[in-house]
């Protein structure tokens, strides 16, 4: 995809997800809100670009192309914050 297929900026910016929503969505603690920016990402018209800059600039932290990012490296889930338990939690 090129982005000359665009009539202008504002066209372009209105299909971004990362231009439309808060951008903190894109570098969220919780794992569910990780979910929720990657979701954004999947109709996304740049999405491909997006995470091949992400990858080339090497990007630290966040959600890029639809890709969780964490230490620079591409991780499937984010883990939630604190030890995982020992024992199976009865439901």
């Amino acid at each position: 995809m090129t982005l000359t297929g665009f009539e202008d900026v504002e066209q372009l910016e209105s299909t971004i997800p990362c231009r439309s929503y808060d951008p903190e969505v894109f570098f969220a603690e919780s794992p569910e809100d990780v979910e929720y920016a990657k979701a954004l990402c999947r109709e996304c018209p740049v999405r491909e670009m997006c995470l091949q800059g992400a990858l080339e600039r090497r990007e630290p932290w966040g959600v890029w192309g639809g890709e969780l990012f964490v230490q620079g490296v591409v991780v499937a889930r984010k883990r939630p914050r604190g030890r995982p338990r020992k024992t199976e939690v009865a439901a």
